[in-house]
């Protein structure tokens, strides 16, 4: 079948099915479990709308019960079983093995690393780049050039970058732009992505270059939230520039800032297309998703890359129930 007519068949069918269910499940229920008819009219009709929202909520909770919770639960399964054995119950066996081997380690520290680095000079990058492009006439064509990345996938950024870091051997023609520019002031080509604790922060890179946008769009529709009234006063009462932004803006769009830092914060703990697609771990650039990887696909080691999914999902829980908990505040 030709694909456009197989994605138009699919929306017909899509759409059509969502339709189909809400209005016979209505029927069903207004007509078979709860008739508004008879000496219990009222009371049917009653029961009848409060069950009503929850057909609506119906096949999202289903969606998410079989996509979210159910994948959960079954990786919680699998790390505490060991699929040489049988799928025989080991306990905690597989976090044991796992806490056990450098690689795990190697994969932690660097997480750290990313988490410590990245949220920061992301939400940093986009805050300055949200000030100034708001203070130019050709704003919102820097602000297109700065976002574009952000519609580039991770893969794509990273075989990008990967072309930026390329070395040849010295005598060589260099492709790789760093290489090229290093080699013309007369220096030797470098191996950026094998240098030892400095190729992380290359590999951080990129996924900066990629946050900074999204960053900067949050961040400078805070900025242009803010009351007119605070920045005049502030004019008025001899503050400079820097003063304003730091001591009036800043403070006013804090809540802002901590949703877009945690929102890649959550990014970082599972990064892993970059890390893949650049040094596939090598190189001391081991990540945990990328541990995870290894061990589910490539030892079929099911029961330690479960235990490594379960830490990953440990480590994201408590930041994510913060953002939810500060959006829901900020409804109030």
């Amino acid at each position: 079948m030709h694909p456009a007519l197989q994605g138009l068949l699919t929306i017909v069918i899509g759409v059509g099915g969502c339709i189909g269910y809400f209005y016979f499940s209505n029927q069903f229920l207004d007509k078979v479990l709860f008739p508004a008819k008879g000496p219990n009219a009222g009371r049917n009709i009653n029961r009848a709308n409060m069950i009503r929202p929850w057909l609506f909520l119906f096949p999202a909770l289903f969606a998410l019960g079989l996509y979210l919770a159910y994948p959960v639960v079954e990786t919680l399964r699998l790390s505490l079983t060991d699929r040489s054995q049988g799928g025989a119950f080991v306990g905690f066996a597989n976090y044991s093995q796992m806490f056990g081997e450098p690689k795990f380690w190697e994969a932690m520290r660097n997480n750290m690393l990313w988490l410590i680095i990245v949220p920061a000079f992301s939400t940093a990058f986009g805050l300055l780049a949200a000030q100034l492009t708001d203070r130019i006439a050709w704003g919102n064509i820097a602000k297109s050039l700065i976002f574009m990345p952000m519609a580039i996938s991770f893969v794509g950024a990273a075989v990008i970058w990967k072309l930026v870091y390329d070395v040849r051997p010295a005598g060589e023609g260099q492709i790789g732009i760093l290489n090229a520019i290093i080699v013309s002031l007369g220096g030797e080509p470098v191996t950026f992505l094998s240098v030892p604790f400095w190729n992380n922060f290359f590999l951080m890179i990129v996924l900066i270059w990629i946050q900074t946008g999204f960053a900067m769009v949050i961040l400078s529709a805070a900025l242009r939230g803010i009351p007119e009234e605070t920045v005049e006063a502030a004019i008025v009462d001899g503050a400079n520039p820097f003063q304003i932004f730091f001591k009036i803006k800043v403070p006013q769009i804090m809540g802002t800032i901590v949703v877009v830092w945690t929102t890649i914060t959550i990014v970082v703990l599972k990064v892993f297309d970059i890390v893949f697609a650049m040094t596939n771990g090598q190189w001391e650039t081991q990540v945990l998703a990328n541990y995870m990887y290894d061990k589910l696909f490539r030892s079929n080691d099911w029961g330690v890359g479960s235990a490594s999914a379960m830490v990953i999902m440990l480590l994201v829980t408590p930041i994510l129930v913060w953002n939810v908990y500060n959006a829901r505040k900020e409804m109030r």
